[in-house]
């Protein structure tokens, strides 16, 4: 039996400035019906590059050799006819960031429903009937209320449950999941793995998988293919790879996880920021004169404070409101109830009071690529913030953007490039080093290492401790990611449906949660975190 996909000595270089980048060298796999393979490697090791290969899908500054064949046909150089059959029905992508995928003019329901009416003509009734049904496999709830949500009205991962849904609209015969899971809470992580591997079994499909997530790799994957720096340096069986390595580079992958605790808070540390009874309701308008007929309860009641040197964990599932609460704290959303920064009620704040503090309190985004200027370079980006609010006076701009570059380890010879030039966790590691470059005192943490391997994740994670002891930076760190929540946070507040059901010190909330939601938080995190 032929596979469904064959890789044989794939190479993809990008020409920039008269010269060839080498991305992919040599990169040869089979993947076939029923079975899931998995790639796995640090960010900008060449693994979206190679599924992307697949359905050239790389643009026209790439330049492909090698072989590529689905189902028996040779991808590399085909027709534009030929790959516009074969894309989005028999092959069917879920990208790393849904924002960059996702229409921000269009509904839910008209994205959807131009796939399923494109490729295999179904429109009307019968449309809206398969678009809820799918919305609802993928765990969004109450569907049919969100068909008229443009993008931007959904949270990350409800963004990236839409994304999944689409990408299984057609019923395709290989999906390649680049990152499906990063921004899905472990509950709904575990749903959709599930639902993953029974679409495989019942459609005999094949399964590319690309992930950071070597605990998702274990329970998911038959076979393991290792890249770094563009090459395959290991492959084979997911249980020989996991439990005999034997490239040094497989090795240190398996061995790196967030371990630790933060360093206690310093005594006598001030509180930075607080909120008290903090309400955040978006209004559900309706009709011509867009009357309020309810309201969407995204945050209730929520009571918090947060020290210098002290990091807040917040966790729970999409849609739960965490982000909603973090960007009301900033002052980017309104909201009712007091809010606090250093002592000042922040509510009676004038415009210019407010732009002088923004200094002091900075936000990590969860989806890098929708933050980040498309048309300014790296060192631009970096050094926007110190546009309005000035240096130091002892370094120029580009030298501290160079030190800052260094500590969350970039190469600040790279600074001239553009976003889409840096890979998924580059670009995350951008938007970090923007934040930080202005030493602020409250920083929010916007599922910060989603997109980063195990190994720059350990890195991130160390790094913003540092920083953290260093400076007294107080932390609002968002996360789906337990075990990172656990390595960071010295309190953790746990939200579900815009309520908070409980919240204490880590180490007691981990060791004794005493809310039902919560323990089923936990539990599905170890059930997973099991497998790794």
């Amino acid at each position: 039996m032929s596979a469904l996909l064959t890789v044989k000595d794939l190479t993809v270089a990008f020409q920039q400035d008269g010269k060839l980048s080498q991305a992919v060298k040599g990169v040869s796999f089979t993947v076939e019906r029923g079975e899931t393979v998995a790639l796995v490697g640090e960010s900008g090791s060449g693994k979206s590059v190679t599924a992307l290969s697949s359905v050239a899908l790389l643009g026209s500054s790439a330049v492909t050799g090698g072989s590529i064949t689905y189902d028996g046909q040779e991808m590399v150089g085909a027709d534009e006819a030929l790959l516009r059959k074969v894309r989005g029905n028999d092959i069917s992508f879920i990208f790393q960031e849904p924002m960059t995928s996702l229409n921000p003019l269009h509904t839910l329901e008209k994205q959807l429903g131009e796939s399923l009416a494109l490729h295999q003509g179904v429109v009307g009734d019968a449309a809206r009937g398969r678009i809820v049904e799918l919305l609802n496999k993928v765990g969004i709830r109450d569907p049919e209320s969100r068909l008229n949500s443009y993008p931007h009205q959904l949270s990350g991962g409800q963004r990236q449950r839409v994304m999944i849904a689409m990408a299984l609209a057609n019923g395709p015969d290989l999906l390649i999941a680049d990152e499906p899971t990063t921004a899905l809470d472990v509950t709904i992580q575990a749903q959709i793995l599930e639902l993953l591997a029974g679409l495989k079994k019942t459609e005999n499909m094949g399964l590319l998988f690309i992930t950071h997530d070597l605990g998702i790799v274990r329970s998911i994957a038959d076979k393991v293919c290792v890249m770094k720096a563009g090459e395959i340096v290991e492959a084979g069986p997911t249980e020989d790879v996991f439990n005999d390595p034997k490239h040094d580079y497989t090795k240190t992958l398996l061995s790196a996880h967030t371990v630790g605790t933060p360093d206690p808070v310093p005594s006598g540390a001030s509180e930075i920021v607080s909120t008290k009874e903090l309400k955040i309701w978006f209004p559900i308008q309706q009709g011509l004169l867009r009357r309020t007929v309810g309201h969407v309860k995204a945050v209730n009641d929520a009571t918090l404070s947060v020290r210098s040197g002290e990091t807040l964990g917040i966790v729970g599932e999409s849609g739960s409101g965490k982000t909603t609460l973090a960007l009301a704290i900033m002052r980017l959303i309104a909201s009712e109830g007091a809010i606090n920064f250093e002592g000042n009620d922040t509510r009676y704040w004038s415009t210019r009071q407010l732009r002088a503090a923004r200094k002091d309190m900075q936000i990590v985004f969860q989806d890098p690529f929708g933050s980040l200027s498309p048309r300014m370079t790296a060192e631009q980006i970096i050094a926007e913030g110190l546009g309005v609010h000035g240096t130091d006076g002892v370094k120029s701009p580009r030298d501290m953007v160079a030190d800052i570059m260094k500590e969350v380890g970039l190469d600040p010879e790279t600074m001239h490039r553009y976003p889409h030039e840096f890979s998924g966790g580059q670009r995350q590691r951008i938007a970090i080093a923007r934040a930080m470059i202005l030493r602020p005192k409250l920083v929010v943490l916007d599922e910060p290492t989603s997109a980063l391997d195990m190994t720059v994740q350990v890195q991130i994670v160390e790094l913003l401790r540092g920083l953290q002891q260093k400076y007294g930076l107080a932390y609002l760190f968002i996360s789906h990611d337990l075990k990172v929540v656990r390595a960071m946070s010295h309190k953790v507040l746990v939200m579900k449906q815009g309520d908070i059901v409980e919240m204490g010190e880590s180490e007691t909330l981990f060791s004794a949660p005493q809310d039902p939601y919560t323990r089923a938080l936990l539990s599905a995190a170890l059930d997973h975190r099991a497998n790794a």
